[in-house]
């Protein structure tokens, strides 16, 4: 009777659209596997194809994801083109239609056909994030945590050199880390500012570039040195970043400053409107004290809910997931699976980054203990079985 009065009037009701995602949930099914197998690039060897070439050598043919996993995608605004990254240096974009056609259409080509990709580009250093330029989908850039320098590429030009390199100047912990610790994790664009870039940094400090000032940045959001950084968003203001740490904190800063000691600070430093630690925040949950022993895990990742936006989602190194209500800084879902090491897995080597479906609250996430994802009913409702006060 519920889906005959949605057709009749129109509406459709929060907790009717809740109950018809579970629906999408079970028909969630792996389609295929697409792998990196390009070996060639120009006159040179892919970097891909040489470390898995290496890995089979070395390693007796197991997996070995610190030198061959993609470590990042995203799709354009449209869902037409796929940017991917890989550990070992590759930046490829798909047309996503072509590739699936590649293997399924009546013409299946060999695995190194350069016509399946638009564009695969082989550097020097492991690549750990990609982002589209939301105001120019021509645009793709690029980080490495072994280096301070941000890569854009233009699709448009046929290049293996990038059109543009960012990087950062001179910076409040310069000259107190070491050079593996002046990395950037990910990145961020700011949606309605195609010329503003946001970079979560290994040295404690988010950094932002204004393209049209400088080819260096120009504001630097700082944490305390110890801080590394590995995931920084951007809320749907567009001036509030919260970046999250190796060692489970999060950290919020507004971009506008308006604290009353700013005037004695740097013109381009930023100190944390409130840092959190979610451990912390996972502690005052009577239920799950009793039952686990919490303890302080790096976050791999954060992401804000499209479908809502004072839903921060993150995920932890030991596979926990959950939300974070960034109106009340409190944790409202959970989602806790065995750990790796119970089902005689090591996950050591495993970063995984999850990501929101575009609508009904869905997080997905990869399993730490096997080849599968989590698709997790984060709703925010207590309806949902991953709240913490479900009912």
């Amino acid at each position: 009777w519920s889906r005959i009065a949605v057709e009749l009037d129109g509406h459709i009701d929060a907790r009717f659209r809740h109950r018809e995602s579970r629906r999408l949930l079970d028909s969630l099914a792996e389609i295929r596997t697409f792998e990196h197998k390009y070996y060639t690039h120009g006159e040179e060897r892919c970097t891909t194809y040489v470390n898995r070439m290496i890995n089979a050598s070395t390693f007796a043919g197991c997996y070995h994801s610190a030198r061959e996993g993609v470590s990042a995608m995203e799709f354009d605004k449209k869902g037409i083109y796929l940017a991917s990254v890989t550990n070992s240096g590759c930046l490829t974009v798909h047309d996503f239609e072509t590739l699936y056609c590649s293997l399924y259409g009546p013409l299946c080509r060999i695995p190194d056909d350069s016509s399946n990709y638009v564009l695969h580009i082989s550097n020097s250093m492991p690549l750990c994030a990609v982002r589209w330029n939301p105001g120019n989908q021509d645009e793709i850039v690029c980080s490495s945590s072994q280096t301070d320098k941000v890569l854009l590429f233009d699709i448009g030009y046929v290049s293996s050199a990038p059109t543009e390199v960012l990087q950062k100047g001179m910076t409040k912990f310069h000259g107190f880390c070491s050079e593996s610790r002046k990395g950037l994790t990910d990145l961020a664009f700011t949606p309605d500012d195609k010329s503003r870039l946001f970079a979560s940094g290994l040295d404690g400090a988010v950094y932002m570039w204004d393209r049209r000032l400088s080819k260096t940045h120009c504001v630097e959001l700082t944490a305390l040195l110890e801080s590394q950084f590995t995931s920084v968003k951007l809320n749907m203001d567009n001036r509030t970043v919260f970046g999250a740490t190796r060692n489970g904190t999060i950290h919020v800063w507004d971009t506008r400053g308006g604290r009353a000691s700013a005037a004695f600070q740097s013109h381009n430093e930023v100190q944390p409107l409130s840092s959190v630690k979610i451990s912390t925040l996972l502690g005052k949950i009577a239920s799950l004290k009793e039952q686990s022993n919490i303890v302080s895990s790096e976050i791999l990742s954060i992401d804000f809910n499209p479908s809502c936006s004072y839903q921060l989602a993150f995920h932890l190194d030991d596979g926990w997931s959950g939300v974070l209500n960034v109106n009340t800084f409190s944790v409202s879902h959970l989602h806790c699976p065995p750990p790796a090491w119970l089902e005689g897995v090591d996950s050591v080597l495993h970063k995984r980054k999850a990501t929101w479906l575009s609508t009904s609250s869905i997080y997905a996430v990869g399993s730490s203990s096997n080849n599968g994802i989590y698709a997790l009913d984060f709703h925010p409702d207590t309806s949902s079985t991953c709240h913490v006060d479900y009912k």
